[in-house]
């Protein structure tokens, strides 16, 4: 089957089009899972930081959870912030698996700040609560130079990208056959 490999910012969309991708794609009778990073960060990888070697093996085992939910004739919705374009790369090199970008601009993810997360990022360095090492304030995001669908969550409602993304996603699925 299929990874969909999700990539953005916090904030961008990537768990809420996750869960409207699979609801929909179980209502046409097909398997989806969700592989995604908040969770399994709290799980298969509690024992790992925010340095870039720990977000790589992080991005490593949910990959690779991600293809063993594949393999088992599933879709694998891997949601993830995944920040460095080689390991994008890498995973595109994997048969199947195609990535949607979630674009969303800073000053949007500041207002939208579900978590609090990028509250906290902005704190002033000596703040305690400041967090260190955020994607997209304190740590770099590299833009996708490569993706197979690119959504500007800031300026396409939720029922747009919805249905854009089950379009895109049955195509492949399609062409798979």
């Amino acid at each position: 089957m299929y990874i969909f490999q999700f990539t953005g910012l916090s904030g961008s969309g990537k768990t809420t089009h996750a869960n409207l991708l699979r609801s929909k794609l179980i209502e046409l009778s097909y398997n989806a899972e969700i592989v995604d990073g908040d969770v399994y960060r709290k799980t298969v990888s509690r024992d790992l930081g925010f340095s870039i070697d720990d977000r790589i093996e992080n991005i490593s085992r949910l990959f690779s959870i991600a293809e063993k939910i594949s393999k088992d004739n599933c879709i694998a919705i891997l949601s993830i912030i995944n920040p460095f374009e080689e390991v994008r790369k890498q995973h595109r090199l994997v048969a199947n698996v195609r990535t949607v970008y979630f674009e969303c601009s800073l000053e949007t993810l500041i207002k939208r700040d579900p978590k609090g997360l990028y509250e906290k990022a902005l704190l002033p360095t000596d703040n305690p609560d400041r967090i260190k090492n955020f994607t997209g304030i304190s740590s770099p995001f590299e833009i996708p130079s490569t993706y197979d669908l690119k959504i500007e969550t800031d300026t396409t409602s939720i029922k747009q990208t919805s249905e854009t993304l089950l379009a895109f996603s049955l195509n492949c699925l399609k062409k798979q056959v």
